[in-house]
């Protein structure tokens, strides 16, 4: 059965613009370019700031693409949650990344009440070998405090 969306593309960019605007904002170079019920896509745009010695992508980046995108397909999955935070992060990085703009295909494997469980495989825009694979784990606060 196919479940809509908890929250659109555009509901979202709200949400994350308000609630999180030292790291959404429009000079920042990330866009969600698709959400869906336990997964999403998100973009990073390319930034020479990005580049550690040696000519390669920050491992921080990447890391940081693929937390935010996890974020991302969570509320996609149970609406605006701010205090819905990351518990676990693994990451294995496989290849060097293209000096091109990152992307992160999310999609959890497990929804739960208090947790969810998810994966990320971070790619470079035109090719199609992933760069990163992240497992990781959200905590998921109650909805109704005492």
């Amino acid at each position: 059965m196919l479940h809509k969306p908890a929250m659109t593309v555009a509901e979202l960019d709200r949400f994350l613009a308000h609630e999180f605007p030292q790291f959404y904002h429009r000079d920042s170079g990330v866009a969600i370019e698709g959400a869906w019920h336990h997964g999403c896509r998100i973009r990073q745009a390319y930034r020479e700031s990005f580049i550690r010695p040696g000519g390669t992508i920050s491992g921080p980046t990447m890391m940081a693409l693929a937390d935010f995108a996890l974020y991302v397909a969570v509320l996609a999955s149970i609406g605006p949650v701010p205090l819905a935070v990351t518990t676990n992060f693994n990451v294995n990085f496989l290849r060097r990344p293209a000096q091109r703009d990152l992307i992160a295909e999310a999609k959890l494997m497990k929804l739960g009440k208090r947790l969810a469980v998810g994966e990320v495989t971070v790619s470079s825009e035109g090719h199609e070998e992933p760069v990163a694979h992240v497992t990781a784990t959200y905590s998921i606060p109650a909805k109704h405090l005492p």
